[in-house]
């Protein structure tokens, strides 16, 4: 299956603390490409790296040796959103686009060495949805395949939070897919305990939500995480309202998020992973 998983290239703008060499600059001293400094040999002993020209320089006739920084790994996860509005679609549940996205996640994110991890959450943390972050990546791969057939009841995504007890010390790269069907305070509260790491929101929508309405006629509705149902007359005015209450909502999400200095990824109906690509090279500092 890994085979027809279609990756993405990434990056990151700060330095990793992870001890585990990887692909990524970091503040750890090792076998890498980047130089650091000097010091002494007692200090740092390894001869290979000593530094004739500086070592003739010191009068107290030292030897000194050259200290590079390694490149390491970084945390990868994906939170995902299992409340009710995301069993929604018309070409594809927003789920199975979860599926495509996290698992294009965890096949880059062996390509970069960084281990993944996958949580998913509704009004509470979903033990039977989490993956423990690993260097492997098919147990997260078969966690999002599964992701396919998944019928979410109607609850809302209110546990976001509580994600942050989950996630490590070290900032990791986090992955956040959702519709973000949510109140913008709860959305608020959770990315200020989020801050440490790096956050790519990922924004599921499906034009057939909002795009795709008739000018007239009658639709019946029902909200997906509580489970009410309304009987709506259309009209075309109505369907402005609803055109114009979605790119309200955009704005709302992008400003939000811009105020965390996090740039959000808008996948609507199918997820191309070269957007993704395009994405980090736009909006993250190589």
């Amino acid at each position: 299956m890994q085979d027809y998983i279609k990756e993405f290239s990434y990056h990151i703008a700060w330095r990793s603390r992870a001890r585990r060499p990887g692909s990524h600059k970091s503040n750890q001293r090792g076998m890498g490409m980047e130089f650091r400094g000097h010091t002494t040999l007692l200090a740092y002993p390894d001869p290979r790296r000593i530094d004739i020209r500086q070592t003739i320089r010191d009068p107290l006739e030292q030897i000194y040796v050259r200290i590079f920084n390694q490149k390491s790994v970084v945390p990868v996860f994906v939170l995902c959103d299992l409340s009710g509005s995301m069993q929604y679609g018309s070409q594809q549940r927003k789920l199975s686009v979860a599926a495509d996205i996290t698992q294009s996640v965890a096949q880059s994110a062996v390509h970069h060495s960084d281990p993944v991890g996958f949580i998913g959450f509704d009004d509470e943390i979903r033990e039977d949805w989490i993956c423990t972050l690993s260097a492997r990546p098919h147990a997260a791969i078969e966690m999002a395949e599964n992701l396919r057939n998944y019928e979410p009841p109607a609850v809302g995504s209110a546990a976001l939070m509580e994600t942050v007890r989950l996630l490590p010390r070290e900032r990791s790269l986090i992955f956040l897919v959702s519709d973000f069907h949510m109140p913008m305070h709860d959305l608020e509260e959770a990315l200020i305990l989020m801050l440490r790491h790096h956050i790519i929101p990922v924004v599921l929508w499906d034009s057939a939500e909002y795009s795709d309405l008739p000018e007239f006629g009658i639709a019946s509705l029902t909200d997906p995480e509580t489970g009410a149902k309304r009987t709506l007359l259309l009209r075309k005015e109505y369907r402005e309202r609803i055109l114009q209450s979605f790119a309200d909502r955009r704005k709302k999400i992008e400003d939000l998020f811009l105020q965390f200095d996090m740039q959000p990824f808008f996948v609507e109906n199918s997820f191309d992973a070269d957007d993704l690509t395009d994405y980090f090279h736009q909006y993250v500092a190589a």
